[in-house]
C-alpha cells in the first residue's frame, strides 16, 4: 500500500507539472498523465483556448498522446493520473479507451462525474469497470486550481478600474 502511495503520489506531481504549464499558458490549470508499468505513457494539460479545440481537456490530451506513443487506443493495465476531478466527456474517454485506474487530486463540485455532480462510473450500463481514487495531493491540486482563478479575478477588477478611471 505505502509503495502504491507513493507511486500515486510521484505521478500525481508530475500531473501538476503539467497543470502548471496548463496556467502559464492562459488555460485552466489542469495536468494529466497515463502510466503503465510504471513508465509514462502521454501527458497533456488543458489546452481547448489555444489549441481551440473545446475537447482538449487534459485528460483528452494525455489520452490521445498514449495511445498515439503506444500505437493502440486502447489503455488497459495503465492508470490517468489527473488534477481535477474528470467531466462527463473526460469519463467517457476513459472508458473507451479502457484506462484501468483512475487517480485524481481535487473534486469539481460544478462538473465533476466521478463523484461530485455525477457518479457518471457507477452507471450500469458501462461495458467497461474504472478503479478509482481521488484526493492524491488534494490540496496541492486545489491550491493550483484556486490561485489561477484568484489571479484572473484580480486581473478583471483591475481592468474595470483601468476602463472606469478612463470614463
Amino acid at each position: 500500500m505505502q509503495e502504491s502511495q507513493n507511486n500515486d503520489e510521484y505521478w500525481m506531481a508530475r500531473a501538476l507539472t503539467l497543470a502548471v504549464s496548463a496556467a502559464s499558458a492562459g488555460e485552466v490549470p489542469v495536468g494529466a498523465v497515463v502510466v503503465r508499468d510504471g513508465e509514462e505513457l502521454g501527458a497533456g494539460y488543458n489546452a481547448p483556448i489555444t489549441g481551440c479545440d473545446p475537447t482538449a481537456h487534459a485528460e483528452i490530451c494525455a489520452l490521445r498522446d498514449a495511445a498515439k506513443r503506444t500505437g493502440n487506443y486502447r489503455l488497459s493495465g495503465a492508470t490517468l493520473y489527473v488534477t481535477l476531478e474528470p467531466c462527463t466527456m473526460c469519463v467517457g474517454a476513459l472508458v473507451h479507451s479502457r484506462i484501468s485506474r483512475l487517480v485524481y487530486g481535487t473534486c469539481e463540485p460544478k462538473s465533476g462525474a466521478v463523484e461530485s455532480a455525477r457518479r457518471t462510473l457507477d452507471e450500469p450500463h458501462l461495458n467497461w469497470q474504472i478503479e478509482t481514487l481521488g484526493g492524491v495531493l488534494r490540496n496541492d491540486c486545489s491550491q493550483v486550481i484556486s490561485d489561477f482563478f484568484s489571479r484572473r479575478r484580480a486581473e478583471i477588477r483591475q481592468r474595470r478600474q483601468q476602463v472606469s478611471e478612463k470614463e
